[in-house]
C-alpha cells in the first residue's frame, strides 16, 4: 500500500535545496537591517512590503525578489554582497515556478498563468489568503504529524504562490467563502486575528472580489467540496478540487461548466464585496 509520503512526494523547496537558498540569504538580510538599526516594519515601508512578509523572507519561508535584494543592497549598505546572489535567485525561483510535486504539478502550472482564478472555499482559508502563521498553525495540526523541516518547506511553497497577486498585468481574482471560515479561529485568537485583517487587505485590490456566504441562507447549490476554476492564458476554463487529499484537475468542458454554472449562482447569493468588508469588519471588532 502506497503511504502518504510515497504519494505526496517531496515539495519544490525539498527537491531542488531552495530553502536552503532563501535560508541564508533571510539570515544574511536580518543581520543587515539589525546592524542598520530597522526595524522589520521600518524596512519594509522602505521596500514595499509589510512586516510579516519581510519576517517570512528572513526565516527563508518566502522568496527574496530580486529587485527586494537591489534595493536592499544600498539602503543596508551590503557592498553588493546582496546583489551577487540575484542571479542565483532567478535561477531558484524559476525552479520554485516549474517543480512542485507531481501530484500538483498540472495545477500549479495552470495557476502561475491564470488569466482569471475563482476559488470556492467551505470550511479553511484558501492557501493563497492565508498569513504565514495562519499557514504554519494548519501545517502543524496536520495528521499524520509532519516534521517540523517540512512544515516549514510546505509553508513556503505556499506563500511563494501569494506572489500572484503582484503580477502585472494582474489576474482577475474572486472567492465565494463560507461565513463559518471567518468563525474557525485557527492558531489562536491573535493569528485568526492577523487572517481577517488579511483578508481585508486583500479585499481592497483592485483586481480582487471576496465574498462572504452566510451561513443562515436556506438554500445553496454546492454542498460538496471546495474547487477552484481557472482560466489559463489563451486556454479554455478548467476546475480542481481536492478532497481528502485526492486531487482532480477537471478539463471536461461540460464537467466545468456545470461547476462554473454552481459558482455563478453562488456569487449571486453571497454577500456583495463592500458587505461583506463590512462583516469581516464586524468579526475583528468581536474578537
Amino acid at each position: 500500500m502506497t503511504d502518504e509520503r510515497d504519494r505526496r512526494p517531496e515539495t519544490p523547496a525539498e527537491a531542488d535545496g531552495t530553502t536552503g537558498l532563501f535560508t541564508a540569504l533571510g539570515k544574511m538580510l536580518k543581520r543587515l537591517r539589525e546592524r542598520k538599526g530597522l526595524t522589520q516594519k521600518e524596512f519594509g515601508q522602505l521596500v514595499g512590503y509589510g512586516p510579516d512578509a519581510i519576517s517570512a523572507m528572513e526565516r527563508g519561508v518566502r522568496l527574496i525578489r530580486p529587485e527586494v535584494l537591489e534595493q536592499a543592497d544600498v539602503l543596508l549598505d551590503a557592498g553588493g554582497m546582496l546583489k551577487d546572489a540575484i542571479p542565483e535567485v532567478r535561477e531558484a525561483m524559476g525552479r520554485v515556478r516549474t517543480r512542485h510535486p507531481e501530484w500538483y504539478r498540472g495545477y500549479a502550472a495552470l495557476e502561475a498563468e491564470a488569466v482569471e482564478l475563482h476559488f470556492y472555499a467551505n470550511h479553511a482559508v484558501h492557501g493563497l489568503l492565508q498569513t504565514l502563521d495562519h499557514a504554519h498553525a494548519v501545517f502543524a495540526k496536520r495528521r499524520p504529524l509532519l516534521s517540523e523541516a517540512t512544515i516549514e518547506q510546505r509553508v513556503a511553497d505556499r506563500l511563494t504562490r501569494q506572489q500572484i497577486f503582484e503580477r502585472w498585468p494582474a489576474p482577475v481574482v474572486s472567492y465565494v467563502i463560507e461565513e463559518v471560515v471567518l468563525d474557525r479561529p485557527i492558531g489562536g485568537r491573535e493569528i485568526h486575528k492577523a487572517q481577517l485583517e488579511r483578508l481585508l487587505t486583500v479585499s481592497t485590490m483592485r483586481s480582487v472580489e471576496i465574498q462572504v456566504m452566510p451561513t443562515q441562507v436556506e438554500e445553496h447549490p454546492n454542498l460538496g467540496s471546495a474547487f477552484n476554476l481557472l482560466t489559463p492564458k489563451k486556454h479554455p476554463q478548467v476546475a480542481y478540487t481536492e478532497a481528502q487529499g485526492f486531487p482532480r484537475l477537471i478539463t471536461d468542458p461540460e464537467e466545468v461548466r456545470k461547476i462554473a454554472e454552481r459558482y455563478g449562482i453562488m456569487r449571486a447569493m453571497a454577500l456583495p464585496p463592500r458587505e461583506t468588508r463590512t462583516l469581516i469588519a464586524k468579526k475583528l471588532e468581536e474578537l
